[in-house]
């Protein structure tokens, strides 16, 4: 019984999760209905009447055609005998199919936003044959056209995000009746802001425009509508979306877009038409300036009486501040009530007749806390914490309140305790989790989502969108899914399991602190705990950049806006900030391997800018220009004031070239030294020593030379500080595998530890081919490089427990790599373990 519940349950998820059944094919199959023949698409006819939100995104449908197969559809004026029917309850070849049950009038009529599309018979005089999208109103159909367009391979992002269409010969259209259904949440859109310096360098370089005019925002439009969006704040830091291009809103309105101002520009204003005129209008003050401010409202709402635009109501501060210390709730209330009066007086209807919204933001929930109420038509719009936890939620009272209630949600904020505009940070459960609470507590009339510059935040946006239009198809066991499914229609179905994954992790990973937050203090540098995240990212770049190898070049420039840049860039922002917390670790103990650290900090700081430049000049051959332009490195506050990327601050050892060095056992019960980290050098009377970098398994080999001269008195010292009472220690010198080429019968080092006569070690008598030697000892030798030699050794150690390990070379070619002295806790290891703490004299 159990089993097969849990079967149902997987069906149930199943079919709602794919809430819009795949109808489209690309093999041939008998009853289905071509769209695409051998490269030739149907003609598309556009009912009589249809609006031209329609009209624009059928003419989308075209161009899609034209990507799918290599030809654009055409637009016919009169209804071909096979081909395609879009078109709107209310029109007429729409109204006679209903009429004669070709479609079912139930399933549009009264219904919202809602689309059918299906293949029908004779659905017009002269009409053999059809695929009939039908919508319930404007943005119905314009939802089931872009759905046809989804599913034929041309992606909402196939211009945002350079997703690549797959060319088809043929689709076909499977027979049966499908939608979407309606939509749960009404309103449902993005907000851009704190689009400087990214959005605008970018909007200058592509449109050559201060400004975002209607070209622009056409082509966010098509987005937002092709991810069945509806509405949409604009752009407010320096832009002012009515008055830069009047064009603007009459795009909007023509595209079926409906608009509102942000959540601090009330009455259909843009921020900007105020700050620039400043000077003119004087004070942003409700009490001392009411008239300049109430005519400046009618202004903004008689520009829009004549569309759906939702106007925001209320007053914050001027610039997105609290009004004024406290909450003067009658100032509020008048400024409400003589809000309304404009609003009907410049529409000619009755105030309840135009949507509205009060943004409980910050300190006005304060003003709704206290006790202030505004008309049963307004929207109340709560908001999340900025980081995208959501601060209230109506209660069963409340959610009686016949206006309905909003979410303004963040995946990008400029504000303390540090901004967050770079990157996505936002993990992907964080955001269902919220959202599908937000949707139980009713919240279901609008969600909007502040996304920043656009880019990068595409994933958030889809997921955000995705869930407004059908919350409830998503639970904790597929959330995932979704995710899959969004790499499945960007990378391909071949690439969605690993773009899926690497796609959650980062989006996990980068949840933990913002970019813009992370410092070498952020992880624990002594439990180890900065090495793991570091490596996990790192490993997360590999596996990002093994798949990008794999993809095929089409396919290369979404996928390193999607996923490459983004575990790239924060992948070596963590090596960064890990390398400068060992660097300033090493640093204070004099130990000279801080400098190693200081220029791997250097480095990947370099590597910030190139990482970011190739964003800009090299994706989609420089088609992003000015994106990947945001300071994230330089923080000192929480606003990002300083002038640019600023490099951290290290700290370098000087003159590591003579020795010097003390290490210390620190408790661990053995040292580990590099060798040509030593305290003294005694180059003897025809040799020096010399390093030579990256030999051997870790970070140097060391060897006298020339090979040729005599080695007397060459030697090399280390001193270290051990435990009181060392007596003894089992020392093992690591050496390069160099065979006996003068000496047959073996090259030798003394060792000794100052008590006792020198220990004369014999490392490579038996690296030979002799039959008792080849197998067992030199092919696994000389195929891993190095000879260890280990010997038991007294040990003297003066007063302050110092003692001092010599190594003398007796034959030429001897290169020595790596030394432990175990006092009797070093456990094996292929690498002999992280050098041990050291300073320098």
């Amino acid at each position: 019984m159990r089993r097969s519940l849990c079967f149902l349950a997987t069906l149930l998820c199943v079919a709602v999760f794919n809430a819009a059944e795949p109808f489209v094919s690309f093999t041939p199959d008998k009853g289905l209905f071509n769209v695409i023949d051998n490269g030739r698409p149907l003609p598309v006819y556009l009912d009589k009447g249809v609006d031209e939100a329609v009209r624009i995104a059928a003419k989308s449908l075209c161009e899609d055609f034209g990507r799918v197969s290599g030809t654009p559809a055409a637009i016919t004026a009169e209804a071909p005998a096979r081909g395609i029917i879009i078109g709107t309850c209310g029109t007429p070849v729409i109204d006679r199919l209903i009429e004669k049950g070709a479609i079912d009038g139930s399933a549009l009529k009264d219904k919202y936003e809602k689309y059918l599309l299906t293949t029908v018979s004779d659905p017009a005089p002269g009409v053999d044959e059809a695929l009939v999208i039908a919508g319930s109103d404007r943005r119905g159909t314009v939802y089931g056209i872009y759905e046809l367009s989804e599913q034929m391979g041309v992606s909402p992002w196939y211009w945002w995000a350079d997703v690549p269409v797959i060319r088809q010969n043929n689709v076909y259209i499977k027979p049966g009746v499908y939608t979407d259904g309606e939509p749960a949440v009404k309103y449902r859109g993005i907000f851009l802001n704190d689009e400087a310096p990214c959005l605008t360098g970018w909007v200058k370089n592509h449109y050559g425009t201060d400004y975002g005019d209607h070209r622009f925002y056409a082509d966010v439009f098509e987005l937002i509508l092709r991810l069945k969006g509806n509405f949409m704040w604009p752009a407010m830091w320096g832009w002012a979306f009515y008055a830069d291009d009047p064009e603007n809103s009459a795009t909007a309105d023509r595209m079926g877009i409906v608009m509102g101002t942000s959540h601090h520009e009330p009455m259909g204003r843009n921020h900007q038409e105020w700050a620039r005129n400043r000077k003119n209008y004087g004070a942003w003050n409700y009490k001392t300036n009411k008239k300049t401010l109430d005519r400046f409202f009618s202004e903004g709402v008689r520009r829009i009486k004549d569309t759906e635009d939702i106007v925001t109501i209320g007053m914050r501060g001027d610039g997105d501040e609290a009004m004024e210390e406290g909450t003067n709730i009658k100032l509020m209330e008048s400024i409400v009530k003589n809000q309304r009066r404009i609003i009907a007086r410049e529409t000619g209807r009755p105030a309840s007749e135009t949507p509205q919204i009060w943004a409980l933001y910050k300190e006005v929930l304060d003003y709704y806390d206290a006790g202030m109420r505004v008309p049963d038509d307004v929207i109340m719009l709560l908001c999340d914490d900025n980081w995208g936890n959501v601060r209230r939620l109506p209660d069963a009272k409340e959610r009686k309140h016949p206006g309905g209630w909003g979410m303004y949600y963040h995946v990008d904020y400029v504000g303390a305790p540090r901004n967050t505009k770079w990157l996505n940070v936002t993990p992907v459960q964080n955001m269902w989790e919220q959202l599908s609470l937000t949707y139980d507590y009713g919240v279901d009339r609008l969600w909007v989502l502040n996304v920043g510059d656009l880019k990068p935040m595409e994933y958030p946006i889809t997921l955000f969108l995705d869930m407004a239009w059908s919350p409830r198809q998503y639970g904790a066991g597929n959330i995932t899914d979704h995710t899959r499914l969004f790499c499945a229609r960007q990378f391909g179905e071949d690439q969605a399991d690993e773009a899926s994954r690497i796609l959650n992790l980062y989006s996990k990973y980068n949840g933990r602190v913002t970019p813009e937050m992370l410092d070498h203090k952020t992880y624990n540098l002594a439990t180890g705990e900065w090495k793991t995240v570091a490596d996990e990212y790192a490993r997360l770049e590999a596996e990002a950049l093994r798949q990008f190898l794999t993809l095929r070049p089409e396919y290369r420039d979404a996928y390193r806006q999607l996923i490459l840049f983004p575990v790239q860039a924060m992948s070596n922002l963590y090596e960064m900030y890990y390398s400068q917390a060992m660097n300033l670790a090493l640093y204070s103990h004099g130990d000279p391997r801080a400098n190693k650290y200081a220029d791997n900090v250097e480095r990947c700081f370099n590597r910030d800018r190139e990482l970011c430049d190739a964003y800009n000049h090299e994706i989609a051959s420089g088609k992003w220009n000015g994106m990947m332009t945001q300071k994230h490195i330089g923080y000192t506050s929480w606003h990002d004031g300083f002038p640019a990327d600023t490099m951290p601050a290290v700290k370098r050892v000087a003159d590591t070239s003579k020795g010097g060095y003390t290490f210390d056992e620190d408790g661990r019960g053995y040292v580990v030294i590099e060798a040509e980290h030593f305290y003294k050098a005694c180059d003897g009377d025809s040799v020096q020593w010399t390093v030579i970098p990256d030999m051997g398994r870790t970070l140097s080999g060391i060897s006298a030379m020339p090979y040729t001269a005599p080695l007397d008195g060459a030697s090399l010292s280390y001193r270290m500080k051990l435990p009181s009472g060392t007596s003894k220690a089992a020392v093992t010198v690591v050496v390069k595998s160099t065979l006996a080429f003068k000496n047959r019968d073996g090259h030798r080092y003394e060792v000794d530890f100052g008590a006792g006569e020198p220990i004369v070690v014999n490392y490579n008598h038996n690296l030979n081919e002799a039959k008792e030697n080849i197998y067992d000892i030199f092919y696994p030798t000389v195929a891993r490089r190095v000879v260890e030699k280990t010997v038991e050794l007294p040990v003297a150690t003066d007063k302050d427990g110092y003692a001092t390990l010599t190594l003398r070379p007796i034959d030429e070619g001897t290169v020595f790599e790596k030394i432990v002295v175990d006092l009797g806790a070093y456990t094996p290891q292929y690498l002999y373990g992280t050098e041990s703490s050291c300073s320098r004299n």
